[in-house]
């Protein structure tokens, strides 16, 4: 289905099964097919929401930079859940999503039962520079599209043996990561990327929900293990689970692991959150 938001942007969504809501949100660059091997699954016993933020995928690409932002995408999530009829939900965010995650988390405490932070941080990456992200964003936004994809190939930020293993062996794999890069805007990346390095810290406020937490993260997705160290460090209840033998999106690279990890947090939640 397609959904409007109100400043007019149109957003692709798409919802399965019955059950507690379960919202799954990607991350910078990706795509809502991102969870799609795992929705048969989570769907026998959640209504699974997935959507392309705007700026990726089938959503509307808008042309004007003040049309992105951390809050927009929050804003934007919001919308889809009150769309399809959930007041509350359970919400699991990749990389940029687990950033737009938080930040529901918490400022809308109420609606959200259960929290996933997957490959993400609370804050800053650790060991991140942003005047590095300075550099892509200014690519993005004032030579396009190409000029970064070349700038990031070089960089290889992301690229673990784990993603070099399923680009090699996934049949159709690398037609689908070009897929999300044919659907993604510049202005969107130069725009979003820039504001994810300079954004505020947010580990204490995190830390003081009493909401159930899984920090779900690839083993050799390292700057986010160290992300997600220090979430637990801060946060003694929360769950982490490291998924051996993958990296940014252990969904592909280990999915077995990462799938068990998820449902069996998500089934053991108390009654409260369910």
């Amino acid at each position: 289905m397609r959904m409007t938001m109100d400043d007019g942007v149109g957003l692709a969504v798409e919802v399965a099964g019955e059950g507690p809501g379960l919202l799954l949100v990607h991350g910078l660059g990706g795509a809502k097919e991102d969870f799609a091997d795992h929705v048969p699954t989570l769907a026998r016993d959640h209504t699974v929401v997935i959507f392309d933020h705007r700026g990726h995928g089938e959503s509307d690409n808008p042309t004007d930079p003040a049309a992105y932002s951390l809050d927009r995408l929050r804003a934007d999530t919001l919308a889809v859940a009150d769309a399809v009829g959930l007041d509350h939900f359970r919400l699991l965010g990749h990389s940029m999503g687990g950033m737009v995650a938080r930040g529901i988390a918490i400022d809308e405490t109420a609606r959200v039962d259960a929290l996933v932070m997957m490959d993400t941080s609370a804050g800053p990456i650790p060991g991140f520079d942003p005047s590095l992200m300075d550099i892509a964003c200014d690519v993005a936004l004032t030579e396009g599209k190409q000029a970064l994809k070349d700038l990031l190939d070089w960089a290889g930020a992301l690229t673990t043996p784990a993603y070099k293993r399923v680009l090699a062996a996934r049949p159709g794999y690398p037609e689908f990561e070009a897929r999300k890069w044919a659907g993604l805007s510049e202005i969107m990346w130069g725009t979003i990327a820039r504001e994810l390095a300079y954004q505020p810290d947010d580990l204490p406020a995190l830390a003081a929900l009493t909401v159930p937490l899984l920090i779900l993260v690839g083993e050799q997705d390292e700057a986010f293990v160290l992300a997600g160290k220090l979430m637990k460090d801060a946060i003694p209840a929360a769950q982490l689970a490291v998924v051996p033998n993958a990296g940014h999106s252990p969904q592909f690279e280990n999915p077995q692991a990462w799938i068990a990890a998820l449902t069996g947090f998500l089934a053991a939640l108390p009654a409260a959150a369910r």
